[in-house]
């Protein structure tokens, strides 16, 4: 056999030394999520959650969901802010779930990266905890991984897994919604972490370190990398709120997500009804309509792409509305009336047409 030279793991460029070093800087931020149904801690082959609630349920079901941030990510490597992401990462998959009703229960992540820095990962991981506090889950497990050589060494990626339990008498099932039901729209914090691959070709793409960082006033003295890098709102607690103070009231909801209301809507409908969404009856935020703007979008498309300051619509029985909205501004939510269901085929449509942008 030839005689070779021996090359170690680090040198390879995966360096495990930095990798304790990173468990041990996110130790605190892990523990902060923890819920009392946790069992052991971290560092285990397995994370290890108790489902004994689940025995006093009529029929409980487990959901699960799971998502990324996309490109989002260069907009925070371009301005160097990581302790955001997370926060994304975390509410694209709890968001998601609620729309059975479900309460997550508990978390997992996945953060693949060029060169592990564990400063930097506990930004990262800091982020995915205050996800993990702002919609009550615990974040018990997950995985850093090196990508030498196939990643530069200051990109990164994340990946979500979240799992939740809702009693299925409880589960909000688009099935019960009815015609004359009312559309109540919660506020988005901005574009979430959708439709990122044209907002950084329309607004990042060709501008100067000066133009991307300077305060705008349409961006109510945001810079640009500032206003793209607003985290995704969670709505886990104040919709949950409203489920267990006005039972029964929700009929369905969808998060509006990629795809925007034309495609995320639809989905939280039986066969027999349409959407029908009053447009121009809630307020586009400034980054939203600053992308629009730069992509020269009709409103055609804008409502197919963004979520254009609506991050979640609930269907809502009409004679317990008022209790709803009255529920949700004590939550600290800023709601819309956007509409209402009427007989169809299961579609959105929209009325005003021409008045998204007024």
């Amino acid at each position: 056999m030839e005689n070779q030279n021996s090359v170690t793991y680090a040198e390879a460029g995966v360096d495990i030394a930095e990798g304790a070093r990173a468990v041990d800087a996110i130790k605190d931020t892990v523990h902060s999520t923890y819920r009392p149904e946790v069992v052991g801690d971290i560092g285990g082959f397995g994370g290890l959650f108790s489902i004994a609630a689940a025995k006093d349920m009529a029929d409980p079901l487990l959901v699960s969901g799971t998502d990324g941030v996309g490109t989002k990510l260069k907009v925070a490597q371009r301005l160097g802010v990581h302790d955001t992401v997370g926060i994304d990462l975390v509410a694209m998959c709890v968001n998601d779930i609620l729309a059975t009703g479900a309460e997550p229960l508990f978390f997992l992540d996945y953060v693949a990266v060029g060169k592990l820095d564990s400063e930097a990962m506990a930004k990262i991981v800091g982020g995915i905890g205050e996800g993990c506090r702002q919609s009550g889950c615990a974040l018990i497990g997950g995985e850093m991984a090196e990508h030498p050589g196939v990643m530069d060494p200051d990109d990164y990626d994340l990946s979500g897994f979240c799992v939740g339990l809702v009693d299925r008498p409880r589960m909000l099932d688009p099935e019960a919604v009815r015609e004359g039901d009312v559309l109540i729209g919660l506020a988005s914090s901005g574009l979430h972490s959708n439709g990122y691959s044209l907002a950084r070709k329309v607004c990042v793409e060709g501008r100067s370190e000066d133009e991307l960082r300077c305060a705008r006033e349409e961006l109510e003295g945001q810079s640009i990398l500032e206003a793209l890098l607003i985290p995704t709102r969670i709505y886990v607690k104040p919709v949950r709120a409203v489920m267990e103070h006005v039972p029964g009231a929700i009929r369905a909801l969808a998060h509006i997500t990629g795809g925007g209301i034309t495609e995320n809507l639809n989905r939280a409908l039986p066969a027999g009804v349409n959407a029908e969404v009053d447009l121009g009856t809630w307020p586009i935020p400034p980054v939203v309509r600053f992308a629009c703007e730069r992509a020269n979008l009709s409103e055609a498309e804008a409502l197919k792409t963004f979520n254009m300051g609506v991050g979640m619509i609930l269907i809502v029985s009409p004679d317990e509305a008022e209790a709803v909205e009255a529920a949700l501004a004590e939550a600290g939510e800023q709601t819309f009336r956007v509409g209402r269901i009427v007989p169809g085929i299961g579609d959105v449509q929209y009325t005003n047409e021409g008045g998204l942008f007024a």
